[in-house]
């Protein structure tokens, strides 16, 4: 004859269901066992700048963080793939174009599980007539000079080019890498993502419609900040902090700001208010470039006091510095 079994405690029983539970839920994942995770987010700030009569330089923002590492960037001009880039680059050439047309590109992320993200904002550009055949370059950049523009970031600014049909475009040379271009009417950029307490060299070169690249302008030596300068070269300038009240009681806070002037396209901003983040700015195609405003709602008591500053997203996906800090009182004058 067969003993009675012990009866289970209430405890053991409580234990053993959360060894089940856990079994299951490692199983699970999805329907079908398999770990399910949101694909890689888009990128932002994507822009297209004609280098040649058959190139056009893009750019963009690092993707946002997702669930997996981003493995490459995929660049598409008019829905047909043209480029591929690993995910620790965020600018191409694209070469090959039809001189005088306009052409569209979009970004597209591919994350180390091969999950491809959604497209990013169109960014368009139109490539100049090729004209009559031209093997001549542009003379060298003249006046190059730059300086570090806090710990992340350097300011370089060179004197026109000239050329004996046009200039289109600038490349900047980091020691032998190329690592930007900007339009043939700039004579400054400021280059971001640096390391702080680095010694950099820099050239520009001016390219023309016909994809002739002149020698380098003098090179431009400079070492970035240690790291405790705070990032003023890349903060939002011109910063304005002003408190309204509405009719029903409710107290606003306005602000306006000039974007910081860094190649590339600024599509995101955080507001901090009081030391905490309030609100973060997240802008499309119709970031602003030239003045910027916010407004937001703090509430219905008079006489609070806080204090606001705010920041921008780098093209390169790094946090520029803060701009100045403003105080501003409810119901009072700021």
């Amino acid at each position: 004859m067969r003993g009675v079994p012990p009866a289970v405690s209430p405890r053991r029983l409580l234990a053993l269901c959360g060894v089940l539970l856990l079994v299951a839920s490692c199983r699970a994942g999805g329907s079908d066992g398999v770990r399910t995770e949101r694909p890689p987010a888009a990128p932002t700030g994507v822009t297209a700048e004609a280098g040649s009569a058959t190139g056009v330089h893009v750019m963009w923002n690092a993707a946002a963080a997702s669930d997996a590492e981003v493995s490459r960037y995929e660049v598409y001009r008019d829905a047909v793939k043209v480029a591929e880039v690993p995910g620790s680059k965020h600018m191409v050439d694209v070469t090959g174009l039809r001189p005088a047309t306009a052409h569209v590109f979009t970004v597209r992320v591919r994350d180390a599980d091969g999950r491809l993200g959604p497209p990013s904002q169109e960014a368009r550009a139109t490539t100049p007539a090729a004209g009559a055949a031209d093997g001549s370059p542009p003379t060298p950049p003249a006046g190059t000079r730059g300086r570090a523009a806090g710990s992340r970031a350097a300011r370089l600014s060179w004197s026109a080019s000239t050329d004996d049909r046009d200039v289109v475009s600038y490349d900047i040379h980091q020691g032998g890498t190329k690592i930007h271009s900007v339009g043939g009417s700039r004579t400054a950029t400021v280059v971001t993502g640096l390391r702080p307490g680095t010694r950099y060299a820099f050239t520009v070169r001016a390219r023309d419609a016909a994809g002739n690249v002149s020698p380098p302008g003098a090179v431009v030596r400079l070492t970035t900040a240690g790291g405790a300068d705070g990032g003023a070269a890349t903060a939002p300038t011109g910063f304005r902090a002003v408190t309204s009240q509405e009719p029903d009681g409710a107290h606003y806070l306005a602000l306006t700001w000039v974007p910081p002037r860094v190649d590339g396209v600024i599509t995101e901003y955080e507001v901090r208010l009081d030391g905490h983040t309030a609100t973060s700015l997240v802008y499309g195609a119709d970031a602003p470039r030239d003045r910027a405003a916010h407004r937001f709602y703090l509430g219905r008591e008079a006489g609070v006091t806080h204090r606001v500053r705010i920041r921008a997203m780098l093209p390169d996906g790094t946090w520029g510095g803060f701009s100045a800090e403003r105080t501003v009182t409810t119901g009072g004058s700021s």
